[in-house]
């Protein structure tokens, strides 16, 4: 079982879930090029310019560790990485656990991402102005649940602590992507877990995701915000358990 951290994050986001499945997996977590303990000598600003070059990672990371058949369990911007790797090489995933996945964040005609293109370009502006600022702004918003501040701190720490730069990058490549064609050619077994109250990927985004994955399940969990991961985790064990037993 594969644990891939959002944007911002890095894999100690999955403390809480991970060990659960300790029992009945080899769990492996990993940081993204740019956050954690990861090797900023690898950023590669090619590579790295589309979810592709993150989603080459993850296939090599597989193949290192002579995984097949995993479970992805994929948060954010990492849900679609994972879509992404498991079109190319569908025979390492039986199956996804997307939490709170979008395919594409701007609004389209007939499609409903949250954002309008002015919305992505100011957040994007304000992140290249001041990072530590946007963090501190958009944390809160992010994490939800305002009676836990703690929740917020944390996320607010954890995006000070990405590289400023490769941040910036992954930011534009994760709020201009648009994965919406790739998910109806899904073979993998997909749960999506949706959050209420979700500013960054909304309930309409995950009934769409829904929608366009062949046989997939969806569970709207009983928790607010975009990081269900941190503010209930028990709801997310108990989704993925049910999922994979």
């Amino acid at each position: 079982m594969i644990f891939s951290h959002g944007f911002g994050c890095d894999q100690n986001m999955w403390r809480f879930v991970a060990p659960a499945f300790d029992a009945d997996f080899k769990t492996v977590l990993f940081d993204h090029v740019g956050a954690g303990r990861s090797d900023l000598t690898a950023y590669d600003a090619g590579k790295y310019s589309s979810l592709a070059g993150y989603a080459d990672d993850l296939l090599k990371i597989c193949r290192a560790l002579g995984l097949t058949q995993t479970v992805f369990v994929g948060h954010s911007v990492s849900a679609m990485i994972g879509v992404i790797a498991s079109l190319q090489a569908p025979e390492l995933f039986e199956s996804l656990v997307l939490v709170g996945p979008s395919p594409r964040y701007i609004n389209d005609d007939g499609y409903l991402g949250g954002f309008s293109a002015a919305d992505i370009d100011e957040l994007l502006t304000s992140l290249d102005d001041n990072h530590m600022g946007w963090s501190a702004a958009m944390a809160p918003a992010i994490m939800g649940n305002p009676d836990r501040p703690e929740l917020s701190e944390e996320l607010t720490n954890s995006f000070c602590r990405t590289d400023p730069e490769i941040a910036k990058a992954f930011a534009r490549v994760t709020f201009t992507s648009d994965n919406r064609s790739d998910l109806p050619n899904v073979t993998a077994r997909t749960l999506i877990l949706q959050c209420r109250n979700d500013v960054i990927a909304c309930e309409e985004v995950g009934e769409f995701v829904h929608r366009q994955i062949p046989n997939s399940q969806l569970v709207v969990l009983n928790a607010s915000g975009h990081c269900p991961n941190l503010s209930a985790p028990d709801e997310v064990i108990s989704a993925i358990r049910r999922f994979v037993r």
